[in-house]
């Protein structure tokens, strides 16, 4: 048998920190994390089988692979992207199979999707599936029921990934969390009770990642400290694994705030070599946090807890929420001056979103206060599928807008560096690069993040480095290409001004139809442009007919001014192609790919043999 693993594309959002891999990060890292579930699953697989896993963050999908199986699987965020490869390969004829955290919270999405939908953790009922596909006789539903335990889990399959395309590695010790937020998924699908793997599971793993020479590692629990005695173990177990090999990983982790009132527990953490931990404050209102069940931030001073933090050299990473039915107006005030109190730099602060199955998304269903044709997959973006209780809509979003202009001003992220550094003397971190990397990243930072900014944001950047303490300089350079990932991502993502931003792509759109008259009038181009209220302008370009080679040379810089000076996204129609224009085409996409995240692709089917597409940098667009 032959099975292909498919990652789908996910689409930009802070957590994408698309301009620091760009224009930070060396050359061979297309992205940070890869698909853990995916080299799970094909651990589970018969060894017999031929396995395949491609991630389409870092590499192009293959539109006619050899296949017996094609599975695909998806965060909600990915949904869209998942439902175009189902269709796309189902539609080709392939047996394929729906899986992923989507999948398991809802399945009843992927009936009329997939061949097969495997909901819900994979251990036991992924090899159910595939021996009743030998046998021929597979079901439409493999859905687990039971609690799986971890000890069950086997090493996945690294050897499968393109490692070195990932800025770190991820590995899982537990699943479950014994809080109850009113807004989580997590519980719905893992339960408040915390499962583990042993220390030796664990131990196995970072063997195999030793053998790839990975040193930069993410747990991807949602709570590595939701049994804290074992959380415990497993640091002691990680601080000796590390001395008895010789060989220093970097972690990183998701963490209840309790970890703050557990000393023991913060030095092992250290002992551990763990740089950074991700921590769900949410507010520091306490009358929302009690709203939304997360009594946990409750028991102790979030920002006295955040700088103990801080004073074990352990950076923190912070995820904030708008839009509890207590928050208001004056909400955006308060997370402001939290955050920069706090000089929680990766503050990555969303709309209250209400996912499907939860607590919450039952709740406001029932209170009619759902938007049911918005998504409740992302709350990274400009906008919800709910209705606040204390503030219009309208309100709710231009202050969500307005606030993170104002954490993303070079003097704000100065500010927040020094506030941090004030109480994170020692830091773990450091950077994982080798020193030839080391020194092209810090070469590009200063030519792209820093001089680029002008004289204001040099002052800002100089008066933040700690000329006494040297040690906390890396960390310094990292807080800096995360604010300016980050403001990159919102002044690209949260255009206010989309009337005059649409003006100008007219402009531009008209611009492209005078100087490429002569193929309009004889059919061989089409150019349109279109646009919904408060949304960017699409420009579309469809190429009917031949067209000669220069046009190809003539046109991009047409596509790059409406890129480079508007927030327009736009589409590729080739619906007619020659042999003779493969060199040109090639070269159009090759300086059109920084802008690939705004740019739809779409080949023609007889074309798709010929048109090579990255789906990986561009939109590929699968419809026939």
């Amino acid at each position: 048998m032959k099975l292909l693993l498919i990652n789908p594309r996910f689409p930009e959002s802070f957590w994408s920190f698309k301009w620091a891999v760009d224009n930070i990060m060396p050359n061979n890292i297309r992205t940070i994390n890869p698909p853990l579930g995916l080299a799970t699953l094909a651990a589970l697989t018969p060894q017999d089988w031929e396995i395949e896993i491609i991630d389409e963050n870092i590499e192009t999908i293959p539109l006619k692979p050899e296949a017996d199986i094609i599975g695909i699987c998806g965060m909600g965020v990915q949904f869209k992207r998942q439902t175009e490869l189902l269709t796309f390969y189902k539609n080709q004829g392939y047996f394929v199979v729906a899986g992923g955290s989507y999948a398991s919270l809802c399945p009843e999405y992927y009936e009329t999707l997939a061949d097969a939908v495997v909901s819900g953790e994979a251990e036991y009922i992924w090899e159910e599936f595939c021996s009743d596909f030998e046998d021929g006789k597979h079901r439409a539903l493999y859905k687990e029921t039971n609690e799986v335990s971890l000890e069950d889990s086997p090493t996945p399959r690294f050897d499968l990934l393109n490692i070195n395309k990932y800025q770190a590695v991820s590995l899982q010790y537990s699943r479950g969390c014994p809080y109850r937020c009113e807004f989580c998924d997590i519980i719905v699908m893992f339960g408040r009770k915390p499962r583990i793997k042993s220390c030796e599971q664990v131990g196995r793993e970072l063997d195999e990642l030793r053998k790839l020479n990975v040193t930069n590692v993410f747990f991807v629990d949602d709570n590595l400290i939701g049994n804290k005695p074992q959380a415990k173990k497993l640091m002691s177990y990680l601080r000796d694994y590390q001395i008895e090999h010789d060989y220093t990983f970097l972690f990183g982790t998701e963490a209840s705030l309790n970890l703050a009132q557990d000393d023991e527990l913060l030095q092992l953490f250290t002992e551990a070599n763990f740089g950074w931990v991700f921590i769900g404050i949410e507010s520091p209102d306490e009358e929302s946090l009690k709203e939304t069940l997360k009594f946990q931030n409750t028991r102790s001073d979030i920002l006295s807890s955040i700088q103990h933090v801080y004073s074990y050299g352990i950076e923190v990473l912070a995820g904030f929420i708008i839009g509890f039915d207590n928050d208001t107006v004056k909400t955006f005030d308060l997370q402001y001056n939290f955050i920069q109190n706090s000089g929680i730099q990766a503050a990555m602060i969303g709309l209250l979103t209400a996912v499907p199955k939860t607590p919450l998304y039952e709740r406001l269903e029932k209170d009619g206060r759902l938007i049911k044709e918005a998504s409740g997959t992302d709350n990274t973006k400009l906008g919800t599928n709910m209705i606040p209780k204390q503030m219009s809509y309208e309100e709710m979003v231009e202050g969500y807008r307005s606030l993170y202009y104002k954490l993303l001003d070079d003097k704000t992220i100065a500010d927040r560096i020094n506030n941090k550094m004030d109480h994170l003397k020692n830091p773990i971190f450091k950077s994982t690069y080798t020193l030839k990397d080391q020194v092209g990243a810090f070469s590009k930072f200063m030519k792209n993040s820093i001089l680029s900014g002008g004289p204001s944001r040099v002052y800002h950047f100089l008066r933040t480095i700690p000329f006494t303490n040297p040690k906390q300089i890396p960390l310094v350079i990292q807080d800096w290409t995360v604010g300016i990932s980050m403001k990159d991502y919102v002044e690209r993502h949260f255009i206010k001004e989309f009337e005059e931003n649409n003006v100008l792509a007219e402009s531009y759109s008209e611009s492209i139809e005078k100087s490429f008259q002569p193929y309009m009038n004889k059919g061989a181009l089409e150019v349109s442009l279109s646009g919904v209220k408060n949304t960017a302008a699409n420009l579309s370009i469809s190429i009917k007919g031949l067209i000669d080679l220069d046009f190809f040379e003539n046109v991009a810089p047409h596509l790059e001014d409406i890129l480079q000076n508007t927030s327009s996204s736009i589409t590729l129609n080739i619906e007619h192609f020659h042999e003779t224009q493969r060199q040109q085409m090639n070269q159009l996409f090759k300086r059109l790919s920084r802008y690939g995240d705004r740019i739809y692709i779409a080949v023609h089917e007889k074309l798709r043999d010929k048109v090579s597409v990255d789906s990986s940098v561009f939109n590929l667009v699968l419809e026939n």
